[in-house]
């Protein structure tokens, strides 16, 4: 990825709060064919001074099958975005050298990926998963909820995996390099077309 250094991210609670948030990561490995991308939400959770992400796939995906060897892979999760029109920027009638742009925020985790095939693994890591996404319901339904026999069936269809990852890189490019007056003309362009998340990440 390339990083200029003002759009660097490098505060670790920064990038978690952003993989928390948005957890479906583009997640990819080198196949013997090319690249090989997965949509997969993943639970990002410390073990001890490591950082793990957690999932699974179903059994019928062809990915798990490709981890015997733990190849290196990258997770990618994308928070808001939004164009940058020319027209927010106050320079546009003063001298006119403004051109579009994008704004965004992204984190790439890199590390080893692996398949674990374990129903105790599996099910506890469910649980997991489950809790952190359900939480914010007021009634948050629980695996336990469901009859057993068929959570047990539907467990035996899928195959975890997890990426301890060795390096984290965050970019935020949120108009760092352009000045206040401009940020802040952007800021209410963004919350006028309703793209508050980008508007209120470049605060």
């Amino acid at each position: 990825m390339y990083l200029p250094k003002h759009f660097q991210e490098s505060d670790v609670e920064a990038l978690l709060a952003l993989m928390r948030a948005r957890p479906l990561a583009a997640l990819a490995i080198n196949g013997e064919d090319g690249p090989v991308v997965n949509h997969i939400p993943l639970l990002a959770s410390r073990q001890g001074e490591t950082l793990v992400l957690r999932g699974h796939v179903a059994r019928a995906n062809p990915l798990w099958r490709q981890l015997e060897n733990g190849p290196q892979a990258v997770a990618v999760f994308q928070g808001d975005d939004a164009y940058i029109t020319p027209a927010w920027d106050p320079d546009k009638t003063k001298h006119g050298k403004v051109v579009p742009t994008w704004n965004y925020r992204v984190a790439h985790a890199r590390g080893r990926l692996r398949a674990v095939d374990d129903p105790q693994w599996l099910r506890a890591m469910l649980h997991d998963l489950t809790a952190e996404h359900e939480a914010a319901f007021d009634a948050p339904w629980r695996v336990d909820d469901a009859p057993a026999d068929y959570i047990d069936k539907l467990s035996r269809a899928i195959v975890g995996i997890e990426l301890a990852v060795e390096r984290l890189d965050g970019k935020f490019k949120l108009s760092q390099n352009e000045s206040e007056a401009a940020r802040g003309s952007i800021r209410e362009g963004l919350a006028a077309r309703g793209q508050t998340g980008v508007a209120v990440a470049m605060r």
